[in-house]
């Protein structure tokens, strides 16, 4: 009898991707996810300080062995430079943003505040009838926020996406790009 592996617990991964920065790169790696039936949590896109290249960070939920397949099918597309997933190595910062309509009165609206005040959350308009309120922080936090907010009546919820980074010196990027320097220089070696 054959020992089957046991596989490790559905979780959240966040996945960083550099891309080349194309058209319709988005919407292939997109529809790459699609066709293997995982649904993207959250998806960030936006240009680097390379203006060739760009970072999709990608949270989705799988298992371990799940995300390690969508990681290989990720590596064979062609315009994608360097994949990880944050979530091996646990040392990385994720922020998200997020706007939130809520109904308020003028009885409602002190308690409402206070709430926000406590999240650190920013009041960014406010009529007779509604205030929003921009809270930037990870995504549990602003979870939460919801949570506490559901009580005043809400009216809607547009949030940006998560985008991360490693901590401290290094991360996808920069080894990328140490890489990319040992290579050609091994080349230049190798033609001199």
């Amino acid at each position: 009898m054959m020992k089957m592996e046991s596989e490790s617990p559905e979780r959240y991964h966040v996945i960083s991707v550099l891309v080349e920065n194309e058209f319709g790169v988005l919407a292939r790696i997109a529809g790459m996810f699609a066709a293997r039936g995982f649904n993207i949590e959250s998806l960030s896109v936006g240009a680097t300080h390379d203006e060739t290249v760009s970072r999709m960070t990608i949270v989705v939920k799988g298992t371990t062995v799940q995300v390690d397949q969508v990681r290989k099918q990720l590596s064979k597309q062609l315009e994608v430079i360097a994949i990880q997933d944050l979530t091996e190595s646990a040392s990385f910062v994720e922020r998200e943003m997020m706007l939130v309509k809520v109904k308020c009165t003028e009885q409602s609206r002190g308690d409402l505040l206070t709430v926000a005040t406590l999240f650190k959350a920013e009041a960014i308009d406010c009529t007779t009838e509604s205030i929003t309120l921009q809270l930037v922080d990870n995504s549990a936090k602003l979870t939460n926020f919801v949570d506490f907010l559901q009580p005043f009546g809400i009216m809607e919820v547009a949030r940006s996406g998560v985008c991360a980074l490693n901590r401290g010196v290094g991360g996808l990027q920069t080894s990328f790009l140490q890489k990319v320097r040992e290579t050609l220089d091994r080349h230049q070696t190798e033609i001199v």
